[in-house]
This record gives structure tokens, sequence and C-alpha cells, in this order.
């Protein structure tokens, strides 16, 4: 089993692409599902940390994404107590489909280079776009301000130095019918790759 790191900032299309690599055969694991999970698990360590960001013994994630966005320490603080368990569930999917057999594993996640963890990727693919067409998806999708946007953005490597760094780039900055085209041809050359 092949594992690809999956990265990019946010409104990229990061998501898209996994969906799309889901439809031609790989497994994708979500980190963002995964600190999801790691969030309500720790939702009693996060609360005590972060009270002004709780209702009713729950973390509002609105509110906390508020506060870590607008302070590093925060951020810093948040990512302490949440990525170690989110780290421990990637593994976990990994050693479950390296023992699988062939085939692409994708892991799809947002702070990828931000973290400097590297469970075993046999190669990085980053997505990329240009700002405006990523602020119009997030505007689109949660509604955030061009501020908030920008905010969230600079919490992110830049995109420029995640692609240096990359395996493969793709740019997400046309039609959707050209990202698939753009997927697919990655994917018919990984998946030769991965089968020599």
């Amino acid at each position: 089993m092949k594992v690809i790191g999956l990265t990019g900032n946010i409104g990229s299309g990061k998501s898209t692409v996994a969906r799309i690599l889901a439809e031609l055969g790989a497994e994708v694991v979500d980190a963002d599902a995964l600190a999801r999970q790691a969030r309500q698990e720790l939702a009693g360590e996060i609360c005590r940390a972060f009270p002004a960001a709780c209702r009713n013994g729950l973390p509002d994630d609105r509110k906390l994404a508020e506060i870590v966005f607008a302070d590093p320490d925060s951020r810093r603080k948040l990512e302490s107590i949440l990525h170690p368990r989110v780290r421990e569930l990637i593994v976990r999917k990994i050693t479950e489909a390296r023992s699988a057999g062939p085939g692409l594993l994708i892991v799809e996640a947002p702070l990828l280079y931000e973290t400097g963890w590297n469970p075993g990727y046999d190669g990085v693919l980053v997505i990329t776009a240009p700002d405006e067409a990523r602020y119009r998806r997030v505007k689109r999708r949660s509604g955030l301000s061009k501020a908030e946007f920008y905010r969230r953005d600079a919490a992110q490597l830049p995109q420029y130095e995640k692609a240096r760094q990359a395996d493969w780039v793709i740019n997400n900055g046309g039609t959707a019918a050209e990202l698939r085209s753009r997927v697919r041809r990655w994917w018919r050359e990984v998946s030769d790759a991965s089968d020599a």
C-alpha cells in the first residue's frame, strides 16, 4: 500500500480532490474528520483550556476558531491537546491499510507541513489555487469574511512553499472538469508507479 499525503491551503480544493480519488479507488483518511473525533473525545480538556469557547461542557467550534486563529499561542495550545490523538488515529489507519495489501491510501491533512510530522508518506500531493478563487469557495461553504479567510490562511505555510516541497502539485484554478482531468492524470501516473 502506497501512502500519499494530500494537502493545500484553505479553499484550495483538497476535499474535492480527495473525493475524486476515492471515486477512482483510493482509500482516503480525512485528518479533519479525525480532529473532530478527537475534539469530542477531549472535550473536557479543551473546555478546561478554553472555557470561553465552551457551552454546557462542550467546545463551540466557531468560538474556538475565533480564539485560536486570532492568537498563535492559543492555536499552539489547542494543537498540543489535539495533535497527539489525531496522529495516533492516523497511524492506526495507515497500519490497517498497509496490512490490507496493494493500493493507494490518501491522507488528507491540511496541516501536513505545518506540524512537521510525517508518518511515513511515500510522497505528498499539494493542491494550489489563486487566492480569490480560494476565498470564493470558503465564503460559499462557510460564510467566512475576507479578513477571517486571510487570518486562517496566514496560519498555514504559504502555498508556494508547500508546492516547492511537494512531490506533485495540481493547480485547481480552472473548472471542475479541468480539475477532474488533472486528478485522473495524476492517479494514472501514481497507480502505474505503484504497480511497477
